[in-house]
């Protein structure tokens, strides 16, 4: 048996993956941001990175694979498939108190094998942790950008005669294209900017590492959809049904929520390990819930009924 292995993560190791992640990412910080107290970077103190929920969310959500050194848990890796034949390393960590011993290369190796379809994989690294870049190069990633921040890396694997395919003859009358089928094609490193798509059907495409800043969806059926790792900053999400969704680890600073109801099932919105504070809930039905000009019927302060609250207010404003 290989002293190196990779097994799907499962929720009973969120704990001790959340451990070892902290562990890694904390010593992560204090090598290369400790000289800077004001320097937020994402890479290097990943949102969530110390939250064991966080760990859970991701071991159900995405491809979560827990490092074994000698059958013994010593880090993981973290992957998402885009598309047929894209991935991304979205995370990979292993104790420091075994690096140096080939176990993060191994492991990368070892996912490579996993997901043989996947022929390209990406990645982001910080731009100050120069021994990531260092290994990323040795592991065969080439550098696709660089800003002050970050490092993006890629690495290219060769397609095979039968995943190449045929190449397709498409003809295009004026600007329009039309009744073409489109199904199964692999569209890379294309420029298609105010281009309108109308009467398509998109079902299971992806769409991914992709800019669709001002894209614009109208009267489109995304249901069973997936939205991870997208900028919505500044978007506007209106007449939407959203019924049975979920909300995760997700910001919502500055948001506003308006002429929004539960749906003709009325079924109860839940939150929870949700930072709201100074959230504003106003002329809204919060019956069972908690504010201000609202129904509060059976909502209760620290265990306290606001009913109650209010009728003794009254009482003690009467005396006055």
């Amino acid at each position: 048996m290989s002293t190196i292995t990779i097994e799907k993560a499962r929720i009973q190791d969120a704990e001790i993956l959340t451990d070892i992640k902290k562990k890694v990412f904390d010593a992560e910080i204090e090598k290369w941001l400790s000289y800077a107290e004001d320097v937020v970077d994402y890479n290097i103190q990943p949102p969530g990175y110390d939250s064991i929920e966080m760990g859970k969310y991701m071991i159900h959500e995405l491809n979560y694979f827990k490092i074994l050194y000698h059958e013994e848990l010593v880090g993981g890796v973290i992957v998402t498939l885009e598309g047929k034949r894209h991935g991304r390393v979205d995370r990979i960590f292993v104790d420091p108190d075994y690096q140096g011993k080939g176990i993060g290369s191994a492991a990368l190796r070892l996912i490579e094998e996993k997901f043989p379809q996947v022929k390209s994989w990406e990645l982001e690294t910080s731009s100050r942790q120069l021994n990531n870049h260092f290994f990323y190069e040795k592991m065969g990633y080439k550098k696709v950008f660089e800003s002050e921040d970050e490092f993006c890396y890629e690495k290219r694997l060769q397609l095979d005669a039968t995943e190449a395919g045929e190449t397709r003859e498409i003809h295009i009358q004026g600007d329009t294209l039309r009744q073409v089928d489109l199904s199964r094609l692999q569209v890379e490193q294309s420029k298609v900017t105010e281009t309108d798509f109308y009467g398509i059907d998109g079902s299971h495409s992806t769409f991914s590492n992709s800019s669709l800043m001002r894209a614009q969806f109208s009267n489109c059926n995304l249901s069973e959809s997936r939205f991870q790792n997208i900028n919505f900053k500044k978007s506007l999400i209106a007449d939407l049904n959203l019924s049975h969704s979920e909300f995760a680890h997700v910001s919502l600073g500055g948001t506003y929520f308006h002429d929004t109801t539960l749906g003709e099932e009325g079924e109860p919105v839940r939150f929870e390990r949700c930072d709201l504070k100074g959230a504003l809930f106003k002329d809204s039905n919060l019956k069972n819930v908690e504010l201000i000009d609202c129904e509060t019927e059976g909502m209760r302060i620290n265990k306290i009924l606001v009913k109650d609250l209010l009728d003794a207010y009254e009482i003690v404003h009467k005396k006055r």
